[in-house]
């Protein structure tokens, strides 16, 4: 009897309740880096490619720790990026609201996984050898059933309360945090077309998806920080993969490189400007803000506006003009009125963006345009601007 109760209450392992409490952490980081690894950077977007090793590692724990099929997970993840913030993205806190996201992911999750057209429009190139259709796929719960009896049999009754953890673990951080609170608060380094935002710029609970933003700006990248007080942890676990042989990095965010020495911008610049475009903006709002900081005043003067309008006009001018509500636009142009410097950077900024979407026109033009750009930019008089297009013709 007593070896009885002894296997309840501590299982195979014997493992005192904060041993049980330090393992069940470090085999749910296990989970995360093998969905941020393996189904996100490389399956979902084809970052990076992975060993046939540490590839099925990934598989394996996946099916006995989520049950989430490679195929479903991959192609619901595209289809959010595709239909980013409309009332298609299976889970936008947008079109949702962020309560739904947040406490029902999983449910948004599992109803998208059931969408056969899902899986066939945007789930190519996933897995589809004989141990996928014939086991992960086709059993999805049996690798969970067997987790349970594994962590049973390991620390007895408290068994339970690690799987318990273990299943709860994705559908809180990954479903609920991530595709939530990662469309809805933190902090922006790009203007990309969609909500999202770095929730911290320390990614290390997530796996370093909590870079969000910056993901979504640089999609493929296998590398999600950006900043130089990021740090993404899934970043780490690749680049020792790579060391080992074990991984290959195919795509990683463009890292600008400057020639300060360079007069005039030339082809070489308007590839370099084209291809860093989100930085080049990033650094134009920093510059606008800067400008607003120095007008702030008389355009209060002027316009008779109060403090609250002025916080809003200040979020607005670093923000796309594209992406602002017409009410927004109509109130922002009222308050330009009354600052020629902020209007000439306003206007100048959409001139800019316009370089990169004219399509349709040669690199001869874009060059012209963005020559053009930079001496009607050098010749305004408005230090901030004029700081920015030395920087700008210096791109290589």
């Amino acid at each position: 009897m007593d070896i009885v109760l002894n296997f309840l209450s501590n299982g195979l392992t014997g493992a005192s309740a904060w041993q049980v409490v330090a393992i069940t952490l470090i085999l749910t980081h296990i989970t995360i880096v093998s969905v941020t690894i393996f189904l996100h950077r490389c399956q979902a977007h084809r970052g990076l490619d992975l060993h046939a090793i540490p590839s099925h590692f990934f598989r394996f724990w996946l099916w006995m720790t989520t049950g989430m099929v490679t195929k479903q997970w991959a192609a619901i993840h595209r289809k959010h990026h595709a239909k980013c913030e409309t009332e298609e993205d299976p889970h936008s806190p947008v079109t949702r609201g962020i309560n739904k996201v947040f406490f029902e992911g999983a449910e948004l999750y599992r109803a998208e996984a059931k969408n056969p057209e899902t899986s066939e429009k945007y789930g190519h190139g996933t897995p589809d050898d004989w141990i996928e259709r014939n086991l992960y796929s086709k059993h999805s719960a049996l690798g969970v059933s067997m987790m349970l009896v594994i962590n049973v049999l390991l620390f007895g009754v408290l068994g339970l309360a690690v799987w318990a953890v273990q299943m709860a673990w994705i559908p809180l951080w990954a479903a609920g945090v991530v595709n939530g609170i990662g469309h809805y608060w933190g902090y922006r380094n790009y203007d990309c077309a969609d909500a999202s935002t770095n929730i911290v710029p320390w990614g290390i609970i997530i796996g370093g998806e909590e870079l969000h933003n910056n993901h979504h700006t640089f999609g493929t990248s296998a590398k999600f920080s950006s900043k130089w007080y990021e740090f993404d942890i899934g970043w780490m676990y690749i680049r020792i993969l790579e060391t080992c042989g074990l991984a290959t990095v195919k795509k990683v965010a463009p890292s600008p490189k400057f020639d300060r020495e360079k007069m005039v911008a030339d082809l070489e610049t308007l590839q370099s400007v084209i291809a860093n475009r989100y930085d080049v903006m990033a650094k134009y709002a920093k510059s606008l803000k800067q400008t607003w900081r120095e007008e702030r005043e008389q355009v209060k003067a002027k316009s008779q506006v109060d403090s609250g309008e002025l916080k809003s006009a200040g979020k607005w001018l670093q923000s796309e003009p594209a992406a602002l509500a017409a009410p927004q636009q109509q109130k922002l142009s009222e308050l330009l009125a009354h600052s020629k410097p902020l209007k000439t950077m306003h206007d100048m900024r959409v001139e800019l963006s316009a370089i990169w979407d004219r399509s349709h026109a040669t690199r001869e033009q874009l060059l012209q345009q963005l020559q053009d750009w930079c001496a009607r930019a050098e010749a305004s008089g408005i230090k901030a601007l004029q700081e920015f297009s030395l920087r700008l013709r210096s791109y290589a």
